[in-house]
C-alpha cells in the first residue's frame, strides 16, 4: 500500500505534480467506462456516432466503482504527501468528466490556464487567486496513450503562476483573464503528459499550468478532473509541500 513516505515530494515541489500509478484497481476504470458509455448514449462498437470532440458526464452520486476511487487509500496518501494530513477534504464523487473522442475539429478549449480555485462567498467560482482552496486531481479510467489527447502538464510553471498571481492577492483574476497571464509568465517550461494507465491519477499543484488538447488517436480517453478542497486556503507560510513551493516561488 502506499504511504505518504513513498511520495516523492521533494519532485512535487519542484515539478508541481506527482503520478500515482495503481490508485485504485484498473477493473474499477474498466467499470466506470461501461457505465460512461451507457450514461452518454454512445459505444465503442460504433464510432460513427462519435460525432463531438468532447463529451462531459459527471458523477453525482459517488457510489459503486466511483465510490472505490475517491475512497482509494493511495490517493488519500498521497494527497496527506503533498497537503498534510487533515489538509485536503475528501471528496464525495469523482466530479466532471470530459470524454474526449478521435475528431478533426479543436474543441475550444485548449488554452494554456490554472483552474478557478475559489468558490467565492456565493459559490459562483470563476476567480484565480494567489491563495487558492483547492488542489487538482487528474484521474484516468482509460488508458492515455500520446495521441489520446493526454492533458498538457507546463512542468514546474507552479512556481511562475505563484510569482504571477501574488500581486493580485486574494481579489484575484477572473478566469479567463488570467489564462494569458498564466500562459506569458511559463512559456518557457517543458511540457509534460498526463499519459498512463486505467487507475493511474496525477496530484497536481494547485498553481500548475496546464492544458487540454485534440485527440489524434483512436481510443477515447476517459478522465475526471476534479478539484480537491483544501482545509483551509493555501498561504506560503504552510508547513505543506503545497506551501514549501509556494515558499520557493516567492523568496523573502
Amino acid at each position: 500500500m502506499t504511504t505518504a513516505h513513498d511520495i516523492d515530494v521533494e519532485r512535487f515541489i519542484a515539478d508541481g505534480f506527482v503520478k500515482v500509478e495503481a490508485a485504485f484497481p484498473r477493473e474499477t476504470g474498466d467499470r466506470i467506462r461501461a457505465l460512461l458509455w451507457e450514461r452518454i448514449g454512445l459505444s465503442p462498437d460504433r464510432p460513427a456516432e462519435w460525432t463531438k470532440p468532447v463529451v462531459w458526464a459527471s458523477d453525482d452520486t459517488g457510489q459503486g466503482p466511483f465510490a472505490e476511487v475517491i475512497g482509494s487509500p493511495r490517493l488519500a496518501a498521497a494527497l496527506d504527501a503533498v497537503a498534510g494530513p487533515g489538509g485536503w477534504k475528501r471528496r464525495g464523487t469523482v466530479g466532471n468528466m470530459p470524454i474526449r473522442f478521435p475528431h478533426p475539429s479543436d474543441a475550444g478549449d485548449s488554452g494554456w490556464h490554472i483552474d478557478q480555485n475559489d468558490p467565492g462567498a456565493d459559490g459562483a467560482w470563476g476567480i484565480v487567486t494567489s491563495r487558492p482552496h483547492t488542489l487538482l486531481i487528474l484521474i484516468l479510467f482509460s488508458e492515455v496513450g500520446a495521441d489520446d489527447a493526454p492533458t498538457r502538464i507546463r512542468v514546474g510553471s507552479h512556481l511562475d503562476a505563484a510569482r504571477a498571481l501574488e500581486p493580485y492577492g486574494e481579489g484575484g483574476l477572473p478566469f479567463f483573464t488570467s489564462g494569458p497571464v498564466l500562459d506569458a509568465a511559463s512559456a518557457d517550461r517543458p511540457v509534460a503528459y498526463a499519459t498512463g494507465l486505467p487507475g493511474d491519477v496525477y496530484v497536481c499543484h494547485p498553481f500548475l499550468v496546464h492544458a487540454a488538447q485534440p485527440h489524434r488517436g483512436s481510443r477515447p480517453r476517459f478522465m475526471s478532473q476534479a478539484p480537491v478542497f483544501l482545509a483551509e486556503p493555501l498561504r506560503p507560510g504552510s508547513p505543506s509541500p503545497l506551501g514549501q513551493a509556494v515558499r520557493a516561488a516567492l523568496p523573502g
